[in-house]
């Protein structure tokens, strides 16, 4: 029987470090970061109905009503995509080139001397709906009657890294859950051998790094698990998770020791929201350790498949979504960076022409074929994916060749999940520079995104600090003509 003196000779902390037991890296130190600073236990509310496996914090729980999508995938842009290169077609660039109207004559634009300047790229009109595409988007082209487009969004801050906040937390501060984890915090996983959140990238994280995927006052579990997917070795896409010196049977012992040892601290303490959250982050990392390879296997993958989506980094981050939402992930943020860059898009600074078409050709190709073979594989219709960056571009130029940034009105578009295909929703004038029809702010995306996945943003909280908190602050309108 085990001993059950608590001034043991030897600390948890040193039998945990001598046990060695090959627990996976998924933000051990973050998770029993977490917890209110001044000793609150905040408690969920949004009359959010659990399962019977409450224990559990990732089993999966029943929506408010019936969900159009059951995960979500996020191809996030950061930088700042320029609209009116890209998906908002404005030929009046090319009529009033050099001019400068009132529309787009706004205070905080910087280079207020500075004229309209047209496109660098070709549209060209694609698909049944005849939507008019940059020619650097030509493999995207081809899936336009799937795609919903939203030309009249908006946010509230011009920076970088204000704005990734916003489009990611819905606050310009790193001090509330991403999008994610309100998902995973609301709906669990259908899979309780993955996280229930992955965020990836190649090779950089996009600026605000942990914030954009993090879980803030949420419990740990909720928090996402972030991979680097430059090496796109199966073994090596999280560190330490593999035990090269004991068998699966003798990891197994070690860790229900360790959960003995964990249950009878927390029972002496009664209640400790951080050491819960230590105890199942360590049993997910065990059972990782068998999921995670086989899941970034890409080589169980066909050779027709492979070929779909290209080579590039990217193209396997599409790959590996569509490997992770197919075994019931429940959200997964795929950012694009390129040379290392973490607000890659932002190069529209100084070369629109050059920067966006490298871009636009390292992702591209498996954008689109991720949409087909999610279409293919019948996982289309619930699965809601979403492309768009923290803000748009102006239309007039920064210098000779570059744009500056613009948040009165930029575009993003979604697919699948609940969402009418072959359309465009909104617009902003003639130049691109504002939204001015049905204008959309990032809290109605959010808003709307919930919707699509069965849950009210209103009802959708979680207290913390005396108050309750959602994701949609205090705004925020589900935009309902976009829906099915």
């Amino acid at each position: 029987m085990l001993h059950r003196n608590p001034f043991s000779a030897m600390s948890r902390r040193e039998m945990i470090a001598r046990m060695g037991a090959g627990f996976g890296s998924i933000g051990l130190a973050s998770v029993l970061a977490q917890g209110d600073a001044h000793g609150n236990q905040p408690a969920a509310s949004g009359n959010l109905r659990l399962s019977s496996n409450s224990a559990t914090p990732l089993a999966p729980k029943a929506p408010h009503f019936a969900p159009t999508a059951k995960r979500v995938i996020q191809l996030f842009m950061p930088g700042g995509p320029s609209q009116v290169d890209t998906f908002d077609y404005k030929p009046s660039l090319e009529k009033n080139a050099g001019q400068r109207p009132q529309i787009v004559d706004r205070k905080t634009l910087r280079n207020t001397k500075n004229g309209l300047m047209p496109s660098p790229f070709k549209f060209k009109q694609y698909g049944e709906t005849g939507k008019w595409v940059s020619d650097i988007f030509p493999h995207v082209a081809q899936e336009v009657d799937e795609l919903c487009f939203v030309h009249s969004m908006h946010t509230d801050i011009p920076e970088h890294a204000g704005a990734i906040l916003m489009y990611n937390l819905g606050h310009l501060q790193p001090s509330r859950p991403s999008l994610g984890s309100w998902l995973t915090y609301g709906l669990g996983s259908d899979n309780q051998n993955l996280p229930g959140f992955v965020a990836m990238s190649p090779r950089a994280q996009p600026r605000g790094k942990l914030a954009n995927w993090g879980n803030a006052f949420l419990p740990g579990a909720y928090a996402g698990t972030y991979v680097n997917i430059a090496s796109m070795r199966p073994d090596q896409i999280l560190k330490d998770l593999k035990n090269s010196r004991l068998s699966h049977a003798d990891q197994r012992s070690q860790a229900d020791l360790l959960l003995q040892l964990n249950r009878m601290h927390l029972e002496r303490q009664e209640k400790n929201q951080q050491l819960e959250a230590g105890i199942q982050a360590m049993e997910m990392a065990f059972r990782m350790q068998f999921a995670v390879p086989e899941t970034f296997d890409l080589s169980k993958e066909s050779k027709s498949t492979l070929a779909m989506y290209g080579t590039s980094e990217y193209a396997k981050g599409c790959l590996l979504a569509r490997r992770m939402i197919e075994r019931g992930v429940r959200c997964v943020q795929l950012s694009h960076s390129i040379d290392g860059y973490d607000i890659a898009w932002d190069t529209g600074h100084g070369d629109i022409k050059g920067g966006h078409a490298k871009l636009a050709k390292a992702c591209d190709q498996g954008i689109a074929a991720l949409i087909k073979d999610l279409r293919l594989r019948g996982l289309l219709d619930e699965t809601l994916v979403i492309w768009g960056g923290e803000f748009g571009r102006a239309p007039t130029s920064e210098g000779k060749n570059g744009r500056d940034h613009d948040h009165y009105g930029f575009t993003v578009w979604m697919a699948g999940g609940g969402v009418k295909p072959g359309i465009s929703y909104g617009a902003t004038d003639e130049f691109g520079c504002s939204a001015v029809e049905k204008r959309v702010h990032v809290h109605d995306l959010h808003a709307t995104i919930l919707h699509c996945m069965g849950l009210d943003h209103e009802k959708l909280t979680y207290r913390y600090s005396g108050r309750d908190y959602r994701l949609t602050d205090v705004s925020g309108n589900v935009i309902r003509d976009i829906l099915v």
